[in-house]
């Protein structure tokens, strides 16, 4: 348990940033699913809009540090092959 005051202040801030990542990581897994339904529905024009909405959002997952940047740009290629595959 915390005893300092600077600890006790870290393990409040800890919480805080907890529930905060917590949300951005459901958010960008909304976003994942919905390229992944788009592509199983094999609907491309709407997986490819469903992709360009997800990017933005995986790329604001590294910057705030929720995610890793190898983890991003490895979904993104995989989504993007994806979904060109569709189109061909």
């Amino acid at each position: 348990m915390a005893n300092t005051p600077q600890s006790k202040k870290r393990a409040r801030q800890n919480e805080a940033r907890f529930e905060v990542n917590k949300a951005r990581r459901s958010r960008i897994r909304t976003y994942l699913r919905k390229v992944e339904e788009a592509i199983a529905s094999g609907d491309a024009e709407a997986a490819k809009t469903a992709l360009l909405a997800a990017q933005p959002e995986l790329a604001r997952g590294v910057s705030k540090g929720v995610l890793h940047k190898n983890t991003v740009a490895r979904k993104m290629s995989r989504l993007s092959s994806r979904v060109k595959a569709l189109n061909a």
